[in-house]
């Protein structure tokens, strides 16, 4: 078959690969399940009146965060973006600073940058974890930036590059020890943007555990849900009384007085979500395994497609699986949108990556690395259904 047959036919063979391991459509890309506690914990919730900011399920939530996650200290909030606000703030990010950020990320990623009245600086991703590079940041920073006063300051602007913020792509790991020398040799800070990667682990370590600081995301799409949601996570205990007090609106202790000693944030996950958390975060163990065994059933499913390619995660890393992913090969990049057309038309709900970051109006003018790697993946990654609950339950 000419290599013109093989681009018009591929679009129906992925539909039928995918086909062939969860059936036809319609199905999600990635959607919750509840089969455990949660309509008991929930009418428990609602019983004691407890639904809002305060609440026996929040901070149980908390503490098996951090028993699961191997962190010290895990701090709930309203969503993964307020996580990552606050992380920077407590890592020091100032009105005018740089943060490194990757430019295939999700836009929370910048936009906390950005809430901290600071920049985003976009920099490559490699093609094994889909995330940071951290060889090419390297090489990079080498050449513009330098140190002033303990400081990695940006030569063309004179600002300082405060931070690092490595997003672990679809639940993969990125090669964290690589980031966190690149971070100690330029003295930057370094958060884990790990929304995505709730399950995921580097060396039997959790993701977001690495870092100064961690956060996590528990959308209604995520591995565990609580409708919305997120943590910060930190091995910093004092960092972790810090986050807490900031994200509760910075008010002192008190029977019944208002105190507040700084500004804070009204970042509180409510009682009601976390109840729904506590239930979700008992069946995880599960729906990682089942995870799994979707991502073995469609590359076995893909292993005769030619041109195309299942992510798999990075040697020596387990992956969540959050979402499973296609890459097309280069010469095929082309068919994107028509496989995207084929399979959504077939009822089968697929969609690329995000758009780059510096395409956004948004952030077209702040700094960014060459992005070669970057943007050939973005020409190129496809996400297909994911929902743990896929696959008929292993006897």
């Amino acid at each position: 078959m000419s290599h013109v047959d093989r681009q018009c036919n591929l679009p129906q063979e992925i539909v039928q690969a995918i086909s062939s391991v969860v059936g036809n459509g319609p199905l999600a890309l990635h959607e919750p399940r509840f089969h455990g506690n949660e309509w008991i914990y929930l009418k428990e919730c609602l019983d004691s009146t407890f639904v809002s900011s305060v609440g026996k399920f929040v901070d149980r939530f908390e503490d098996e965060l951090a028993a699961f996650t191997g962190a010290k200290r895990a701090v709930a909030v309203v969503n993964g973006t307020a996580a990552l606000h606050v992380s920077l703030l407590l890592a020091g990010v100032e009105v005018g600073d740089e943060v490194l950020l990757p430019a295939l990320t999700f836009i929370a990623t910048a936009n906390a940058v950005a809430y901290c009245q600071a920049t985003p600086h976009f920099v490559d991703s490699e093609m094994n974890s889909l995330g940071m590079d951290a060889h090419a940041l390297r090489v990079y920073l080498s050449t513009m930036a330098e140190m002033r006063g303990g400081h990695c300051v940006n030569r063309s602007t004179g600002r300082v590059i405060r931070a690092m913020v490595p997003m672990h792509t679809f639940g993969h790991p990125v090669d964290i020890e690589a980031l966190l020398a690149v971070a100690h040799d330029f003295r930057l800070q370094l958060i884990e943007d790990a929304a995505e990667s709730l399950g995921s682990t580097v060396g039997g370590r959790h993701t977001g555990t690495f870092g100064l600081m961690g956060t996590l995301s528990f959308n209604g799409n995520k591995t565990i849900t609580t409708g919305g949601g997120g943590a910060i996570l930190t091995n910093d205990v004092e960092l972790g009384k810090r986050a807490k007090h900031i994200t509760t609106t910075a008010k002192l202790p008190h029977r019944w007085n208002f105190v507040h000693d700084e500004v804070g944030y009204n970042y509180r996950l409510p009682n009601l979500n976390a109840a729904l958390g506590c239930a979700q975060l008992e069946q995880l163990p599960g729906f990682l395994i089942d995870k799994r065994r979707l991502f073995v059933a469609y590359q076995s499913s893909f292993v005769n497609v030619d041109g195309v390619r299942l992510v798999a995660e990075p040697a020596g890393c387990h992956s969540n699986y959050w979402l499973q992913t296609l890459l097309l090969d280069e010469s095929f990049a082309g068919q994107r949108d028509a496989i995207l057309t084929a399979t959504n038309d077939a009822g089968l709900m697929t969609r690329p990556v995000w758009a780059l970051m510096p395409q956004l109006s948004m952030y077209k003018n702040t700094p960014k690395a060459p992005l070669p790697v970057a943007e050939s993946l973005e020409r190129r990654l496809i996400n297909i259904p994911s929902s743990s609950g896929l696959l008929p339950i292993a006897p």
